[in-house]
Order: structure tokens, then sequence, then C-alpha cells
């Protein structure tokens, strides 16, 4: 009787073990989840802003201010601009 309590004992302490391991490992993975999702989120919202600061620095009215200024473009007068137009063919 005495051998069968000495292997229930050391049978119940090996599984609170176990319990205790995988306990254990499941908070550390949690953390690392966590870690893991706060830096997804970081990137969204720096996806946001540079998604946002282009479209800020491609505006018509920012280039066309650009062009003027550094290439010293202008939009063509009315009386040089000539419309050309395509017969359809028949």
């Amino acid at each position: 009787m005495a051998r069968v309590n000495v292997l229930l004992l050391a049978l119940a302490i090996a599984c609170a073990l176990g319990v205790i391991t995988s306990q254990h490992q499941a908070r550390k993975r949690f953390i690392a989840l966590e870690g893991e999702q706060a830096a997804a989120k970081k990137l969204t919202e720096e996806w946001t802003q540079l998604q946002l600061e282009q479209s800020t620095w491609a505006t018509h009215k920012r280039v066309e201010a650009l062009a003027a200024r550094a290439l010293g473009m202008r939009s063509p007068d009315a009386s040089t601009t000539v419309v050309v137009t395509l017969e359809r063919a028949r």
C-alpha cells in the first residue's frame, strides 16, 4: 500500500509540474503576442501618417507651385493654345 501511495504522490507532483510549466509558457506567449500586437498597431499608425503625408505632398496645387518656382513652368496662354481634333475613320 505504501508503494502505491508513493507512486500516486510522484504522479501528482509530475502532473503539477506539467501544469506549472504549461501555464508559464502560455503566459510568456501571451506577453509576446501583446508585444507584437502593439508593434502592429504602431506600424498601422505610421502607415496612415505616411499616406496622409504622401497625399499632402502630391496635391495638384503644390506640384504646380513647385513646377513654377523650381522649373520656371507656367500655364500656356489661350492665344498660344492649339486644339487638334482627329477625323473619324469612315
